[in-house]
């Protein structure tokens, strides 16, 4: 079960970040993830964190396809309402 617990939308500044989220999934809260825009359209990144060598990390990763997507199509349907 995934729960958009909070959703902030960020003024349109021309970023392609286009929101925050803490999603709930089953009993951990995942605080920061992201709506950004791509070539593609509206997708959901998991929060990240900068290493030494310069390259982003995700703290979180989701391993499930299955659970990826429903994650993804909770969190825009939470930024589409």
């Amino acid at each position: 079960m995934i729960d958009v617990v909070r959703l902030h939308k960020l003024e349109d500044n021309g970023s392609p970040l286009k929101a925050f989220a803490d999603v709930l999934i089953g009993e951990v809260l995942v605080k920061g993830v992201r709506v950004a825009e791509g070539r593609n359209g509206l997708y959901v990144s998991m929060p990240s964190t900068q290493g030494k060598d310069g390259k982003w990390y995700e703290t979180v990763k989701i391993i499930n396809d299955e659970l990826k997507q429903e994650l993804q199509e909770a969190v825009l349907e939470a930024y589409n309402a």
